[in-house]
């Protein structure tokens, strides 16, 4: 069984930083690429940025200069640093990983249960 865990949402004012986390565990095998996803009130799933194995990332333009992803291969962790956060980044992000089980040996894609971050005064 593989599990990820997402931890580090919060209350935050505008202009406010948070960190967040998202540890991958249970019986894997390897991981590819790992990203974070937000959905918003009313909104759908959006993506905010994805990381490669090697580190390559990609960021969404609406994020770009504010959110910085990155991981830990060595504890199948991922990071999400966002800075100067607006009332438009409230929303749950989930964390996604394109990963190999060992139970399955099929590559899949896993999603946590996400974190909710509200940006308010």
């Amino acid at each position: 069984q593989v599990q990820l865990v997402e931890s580090g949402g919060g209350l935050v004012q505008p202009g406010g930083s948070l960190r967040l986390s998202c540890a991958a565990s249970g019986s894997i095998f390897s991981i590819n690429s790992m990203g974070w996803y937000r959905q918003g009130p009313g909104k759908q799933r959006e993506l905010v940025a994805t990381i490669t194995t090697t580190g390559h990332t990609n960021h969404v333009d609406s994020v770009k200069g504010r959110f910085t992803i990155s991981r830990d291969n060595a504890i199948n962790t991922v990071y999400l640093q966002m800075n100067n956060l607006t009332a438009e980044d409230t929303a749950v992000y989930y964390c996604n990983a394109d990963l190999v089980s060992r139970a399955t040996i099929q590559r899949m894609n896993y999603w946590g249960k996400g974190t909710l971050v509200v940006v308010s005064s």
